[in-house]
């Protein structure tokens, strides 16, 4: 087994599309790890709106900033990510109670799975702790008058009119 880094955290998630609360988590891991791994996960079972290339392609615009932050695409089990990334940390992002149930589960299950990663738990800004994929998919799709003006409270803007695209209804304004 390779040495793994203690000062390099991977964050995972599907990122369809990456909001304005995951760019608070990213901002804010890479500040506290040396590296910071952004992993889009490639679920079979979902079927996410956004394709892998194009969730990959806006995550590396809007974090290009961020000079110790790097983006990878990955399918199977996260942990197995985590390590084959060299990182001995796991970063999560945790919004509601709920949230923290269904971590917890998963955080008891990856150590089972790999004791040397840790994982780390940041609580969401206030201002984003409502804010999921879901809601940001459902107001793209069914917001009335200027949909793009809306967004910009949930979103990055440089994610705002590749989102309205796949609404042919919704073109950008």
């Amino acid at each position: 087994m390779s040495e793994l880094n203690p000062h390099h955290a991977v964050y995972v998630g599907s990122f369809d599309p990456l909001t304005l609360g995951h760019l608070d988590i990213i901002r804010r891991g890479a500040g506290l790890f040396d590296k910071l791994t952004v992993g889009i996960g490639l679920n079979p079972e979902k079927n996410p709106l956004l394709t892998p290339e194009e969730r990959e392609s806006m995550c590396r615009q809007v974090l290009a900033p961020l000079q110790n932050v790097e983006v990878k695409c990955f399918a199977g089990l996260t942990v197995n990510f985590v390590r084959e990334c060299g990182a001995a940390v796991m970063l999560r992002g945790v919004r509601t109670l709920t949230d923290i149930e269904l971590e917890f589960t998963m955080t008891l299950a990856n150590r089972a799975l790999d004791p040397a990663i840790e994982t780390v738990f940041l609580m969401a800004s206030e201002k984003y702790s409502h804010i999921s994929s879901s809601l940001i998919k459902q107001i793209a799709s069914l917001g009335r008058g200027n949909t793009a003006e809306q967004l910009k409270s949930f979103l990055p803007r440089e994610i705002i009119a590749p989102l309205l695209a796949k609404y042919p209804d919704r073109q950008p304004q």
